[in-house]
């Protein structure tokens, strides 16, 4: 018996109990997959967000929209930044208060040693996953290009909540565009060698804040 005759013959054994209208070419079986898993109210998903942030050593801050500017500015401040790139679209009022911090413009002629050079990013989101603590960008104008997000070694991501939150990944993607380029991130950029030994910032930026903002 060949070996391509014994893995089909596994294949059809394991098929055997499968009823008909779930056989292969009777249509998608169903998977019973949970939705969401529990039931939460606004806050208490925006809670079980940051601290699934925290959990992948996301720095997660609370605001106000009101509070924002000055929050900002706060954190640029204190990282001792002295260049930011701003998207296109940011609103305006956002680093109002970071007077004393050049602004660098998102442009496709950027180059990655450019970008190098610039202390931290900020930017909005398309939305945030409470359940696994994940900020998905998908290049709108307050999010920019996907390279300016992944090269300098700083990045500040504002959540407003409750409108960009939701529970699961299935209502996450019911809002994002398959067709736009879409970046999931949890927590700051991570991996570990054979040694299990963790190293940041090898992906994109060594240290990611998250700053969730309530009306």
């Amino acid at each position: 018996m060949s070996t391509r005759e014994q893995i089909l013959g596994r294949i059809r054994r394991a098929l055997a109990d499968v009823p008909r209208e779930e056989a292969p070419g009777g249509g998608p079986a169903g998977h019973g997959y949970l939705r969401v898993h529990g039931e939460r109210n606004p806050g208490q998903s925006a809670d079980l967000l940051a601290g699934n942030l925290a959990d992948y050593r996301a720095i997660v801050h609370r605001t106000t929209s009101e509070e924002l500017p000055l929050r900002l500015a706060a954190l640029l401040a204190a990282r001792g930044t002295r260049s930011v790139v701003v998207p296109a679209g940011l609103p305006e009022g956002w680093l109002a208060e970071a007077k004393d911090v050049e602004r660098v413009a998102d442009t496709a002629t950027s180059t990655p040693y450019e970008l190098d050079a610039v202390d931290s990013v900020v930017t909005g989101c398309a939305v945030a996953i409470a359940e696994t603590g994940t900020i998905v960008l998908d290049a709108g104008p307050d999010q920019g290009r996907r390279r300016i997000t992944l090269v300098p070694d700083h990045h500040v991501v504002v959540v407003r909540v409750p409108e960009q939150v939701v529970d699961s990944v299935p209502q996450a993607l019911e809002r994002l565009d398959p067709a736009r380029p879409l970046t999931w991130i949890s927590g700051p950029s991570a991996t570990s060698d054979i040694e299990l030994d963790r190293v940041e910032g090898v992906h994109g930026p060594r240290t990611l804040e998250v700053v969730l903002v309530t009306a």
